[in-house]
């Protein structure tokens, strides 16, 4: 089974942390989410209270095949001045091992140097922190083992796209019907 870390911190935008928790779970993954704020609760963007699986300072990432990284504000800029988030991002890449981003959270991995000639989106207007890459304005870019996302909106496409990293395309296309997601999209 695959393993999956979200970091979420105070002023995470929610709708991007856990649709994505929520559908990776849906097809088996193993995710956990990871308090960065020294308590197992972050408040969101929006003041909703979320209790997270684990606390950063507890843990060990080596066995992760992907780390997550939601946007927000100001969670983005609590993440991106995070030691410890951006030790663990660096030593994953430098691992070869697969990272996502959303909506303002691709700035991090821009100030890292990760997304140097890559191929990346972001909510517009965050661009100019994605240090290096060739901005693609779509919902989702892949390039290699870098997955960014848009924004809220573009949740459930970025964390389709994540969990077909993992499961077969049956399972994914079996999650989304279920969701209705197909209907939405008029499939």
């Amino acid at each position: 089974m695959a393993k999956v870390y979200e970091f979420l911190a105070n002023g995470t935008e929610e709708v991007e942390a856990l649709i994505t928790v929520d559908i990776l779970r849906r097809g088996g993954v193993d995710v956990k989410m990871v308090s960065t704020t020294g308590s197992e609760y972050i408040e969101s963007s929006h003041g909703i209270v979320i209790k997270c699986d684990q606390m950063i300072e507890d843990s060990d990432f080596s066995d992760a095949d992907m780390l997550l990284l939601p946007g927000g504000q100001p969670g983005t800029t609590n993440l991106l001045n995070h030691e410890g988030v951006r030790k663990a991002i660096s030593a994953h890449y430098a691992a070869g091992k697969k990272i996502g981003a959303i909506c303002a959270a691709p700035m991090i991995l821009g100030d890292l140097g990760i997304l140097k000639g890559k191929k990346a989106t972001c909510f517009p207007g965050c661009e100019n922190g994605m240090i290096g890459a060739e901005y693609t304005r779509e919902l989702y870019t892949i390039d290699g083992n870098i997955i960014t996302g848009e924004g809220p909106a573009a949740t459930f496409p970025y964390a389709y796209a994540i969990l077909e990293m993992f499961v077969d395309k049956q399972t994914v296309e079996n999650i989304k019907e279920g969701m209705r997601f197909n209907h939405l999209m008029g499939k």
